[in-house]
C-alpha cells in the first residue's frame, strides 16, 4: 500500500503541532497590535529554548498573561510577577516575565505616540526578498532587524535584540522566509502580496 509523500517544508518535523505552525502561521502576515505583540514576547521567551516548547505553552502563556492584551498586561505589577513565576505551566523566567510587562507598556506608548506597534514593525518590511534555498541561507539578523531593535528599546521594549526581532519579522511574515522549494512560499507570497494590489 503507497502512502502520499509528505509536502516539501522549511524544515522537518513530525510533530503535528509544529507541522500546523509551519502550514498554517508561520510567515503570514500578522497585522494587529495584539498579535504582534503575542509574537514578541514569545520569541523572547524563547531565547535559549526550542521553539516546540514554546508552542506546547502557547496556551498557557495567553491565559497567564491576559490573552496578551496590551492594555491589561500593562496593568501586572510585583503581585502578578510572583504569581507567574508560580506558574509551572510557563517558562518562568523573571527577567522575560518583566520584559513581556514592559513590552506592553511599550505597546501603549507607541500607540499614544502615534505608530502603533503592527505599523512601526511592518515598515522595516523589504520591498524585495530572495527566496532561500536551503536553511543555511537564513539569515540571523539583518540591519533592518537591528534598526528595529533599537526603535523598540528606545520605546521600552525588553528581550528585543536583532536576532529575537528578526526572527518575530520572519513569523509575523513582513519578510517570506519560506524556502523557495516549500510548498507554503507561493500561498504566503500570495497572501502578503495581494494580486492588484
Amino acid at each position: 500500500m503507497s502512502t502520499s509523500a509528505e509536502p516539501p517544508r522549511c524544515w522537518p518535523t513530525a510533530d503535528p503541532l509544529y507541522v500546523a505552525y509551519h502550514d498554517e502561521e508561520w510567515g503570514r502576515p500578522v497585522r494587529d497590535e495584539r498579535g504582534m505583540y503575542e509574537r514578541l514576547c514569545l520569541e523572547g521567551f524563547q531565547s535559549g529554548l526550542s521553539w516546540l516548547t514554546i508552542l506546547r505553552k502557547r496556551e498557557n502563556f495567553r491565559h497567564a498573561f491576559a490573552h496578551f492584551e496590551p492594555d491589561a498586561v500593562a496593568r501586572f505589577g510585583e503581585r502578578d510577577v510572583q504569581r507567574l513565576l508560580a506558574d509551572s505551566e510557563i517558562v518562568r523566567h523573571r527577567g522575560k516575565i518583566e520584559a513581556t510587562i514592559a513590552n506592553a507598556r511599550g505597546v501603549l506608548e507607541l500607540r499614544e505616540a502615534g505608530t502603533p506597534l503592527q505599523e512601526l514593525v511592518w515598515s522595516y518590511a523589504p520591498e524585495a526578498h530572495d527566496a532561500p534555498e536551503t536553511m543555511a541561507d537564513w539569515q540571523s539578523q539583518t540591519p533592518a532587524s537591528k534598526e528595529l531593535s533599537k526603535r523598540l528599546k528606545a520605546a521600552g521594549f525588553r528581550f528585543v535584540g536583532p536576532t529575537t526581532v528578526w526572527a518575530a519579522m520572519q513569523a509575523c511574515g513582513i519578510v517570506n522566509d519560506h524556502l523557495a522549494t516549500c510548498w507554503v512560499r507561493g500561498e504566503v507570497e500570495g497572501v502578503r502580496h495581494p494580486p492588484g494590489v
